[in-house]
């Protein structure tokens, strides 16, 4: 793991020109750096304060840069250590300058993460709330700054620690009867089972969050397909509200897999334009279907665009034939130039379905809500309360689950104790893995690592 005795520094600010940077520092060495740095400084130094004065460089005493210096004594800053910051003017080459006369005088370069990793291992910050700093840094839309900001302050990790309590208390109940039999007669064994099933309820409403929180946070990849010349790079302009694709009456157009990010129903999407599915004797047009095959194959959802004046012919159910049909959508396009009386007979051909016009943008609204419908479920609504945001914190509950289906199993069948109370430590040790107690030190350094430098 990181050595967390060594005073670090980085650039906790984005590469390039702006207004302002920051240069971080943390550690026991924190404030002598500050002291040789910037000028003028009071004596003593306060915390939480601002001071205004210059960097300047102590061995030739050339001031470097106007700036602000923000202290904060430990415990009592985002680290839980001594921590400065020098707020520079935003140039890269000044923000280097500062951060190597800060390594030059008893700091080391902060490595990806360790900052928020200092935080979680001096208690500021559980495990799960410190993974949510970098779904906040990383938030593609406001759903899931939303739900990274709610995950920071604690809402996962206090339904996490509320199950754990109740696991705890039960386990102590368990663990009673194994050691004080006489003293607290035998195990009401179908009082036992109703706790468990009532634990095993509670996780598993929690896992019901799962799919909304990792479309949310990570997005879901969408892709246009059909036959040539059906209108699925229209679509994509329709819904991009831009020309991004080309658009023509050639069938055969679309040669690679055009990709483009948008939101729907707070869902970040990457939408992808592919080449027609058809058997072609074109080099590359063939190519690109290939490539389509290959994206259909990755998509989270594929909205099938079916030609309205065509209607149902035998290239599209056979190519419908090989998509999946829980991933699939079924478009109707092209329907301003259908009779609204035979839109009837095409969902007798194939549906449910849903009619739009590329062309005119008509029924593109009801087009949005058919694709969170079909992402997160028909009766999907945003949950209320913790949700999980993370395939890790995901199987985390799944193994919880597992192991308390294992000791209600075992209550079922009024087996010993000793039996009840492994799968109950068990399910601890899963809970125990999302917010901290019980994660392993390879996994700390596999998620902090992840983390950008200065955070």
């Amino acid at each position: 793991m990181f050595a967390s005795e060594d005073t670090i520094a980085a650039i906790a600010t984005p590469p390039g020109e702006g207004g302002v940077g920051i240069v971080r520092v943390s550690g026991t060495r924190a404030w002598e750096i500050a002291r040789r740095l910037f000028q003028p400084l009071p004596a003593p130094l306060e915390s939480h304060r601002v001071y205004v004065g210059w960097i300047v460089a102590p061995d030739s005493g050339e001031r470097i840069d106007r700036a602000l210096l923000l202290t904060f004594r430990a415990p009592r800053s985002y680290t839980g250590e001594d921590v400065v910051e020098f707020s520079c003017h935003g140039g890269m080459v000044l923000l280097r300058r500062v951060l190597r006369l800060t390594l030059q005088h008893g700091a080391r370069l902060a490595q990806p993460g360790e900052f928020t990793l200092r935080a979680f291992l001096n208690g500021r910050l559980d495990l799960a709330q410190a993974e949510a700093v970098a779904d906040l840094v990383r938030a593609r839309t406001e759903s899931a700054q939303r739900l990274a900001a709610r995950q920071h302050e604690g809402e996962l990790s206090r339904a996490i620690h509320a199950l754990r309590e109740a696991l705890i208390a039960l386990l102590a109940q368990v663990e009673a009867h194994l050691d004080f039999s006489d003293d607290v007669g035998e195990m009401d064994y179908a009082h036992l089972q109703e706790q468990i099933r009532h634990l095993i309820a509670r996780c598993q409403s929690l896992l019901a969050t799962a799919r909304y929180g990792r479309l949310t946070r990570e997005g879901a990849t969408v892709v246009l397909a059909g036959r040539p010349n059906v209108g699925k790079s229209s679509l994509m302009n329709a819904l991009l509200g831009e020309e991004r694709a080309i658009v023509t009456d050639i069938p055969g157009t679309t040669r690679d897999v055009i990709k483009e990010s948008l939101q729907i129903e707070g869902i970040p999407v990457q939408l992808w334009d592919t080449a027609g599915l058809r058997e072609t004797a074109d080099i590359v047009e063939r190519f690109g279907v290939e490539r389509t095959h290959r994206s259909l194959q990755q998509a989270d959802l594929i909205l099938y665009l079916l030609s309205a004046p065509d209607g149902y012919t035998p290239e599209d159910q056979q190519l419908l034939a090989r998509l999946p049909s829980e991933r699939t959508l079924l478009v109707w396009n092209k329907c301003d130039l259908l009779p609204e009386g035979k839109r009837a007979q095409l969902l007798q051909q194939a549906s449910p379905a849903v009619f739009v016009s590329a062309l005119t943008g008509w029924n593109l609204s009801q087009l949005r809500e058919a694709i969170g419908e079909k992402l997160l479920g028909s009766d999907w609504t945003t949950p209320e309360g913790a949700i999980v945001t993370s395939e890790r914190h995901q199987l985390a509950l799944q193994g919880a689950v597992e192991s308390l289906q294992q000791a209600l199993q075992s209550a079922e069948e009024a087996l010993p104790a000793e039996l009840v109370s492994v799968d109950l430590r068990g399910a601890l040790d899963a809970l125990g893995l999302i917010t901290g107690e019980t994660v392993t030190e390879d996994i700390v350094e596999r998620i902090f690592s992840d983390f950008c430098i200065g955070k």
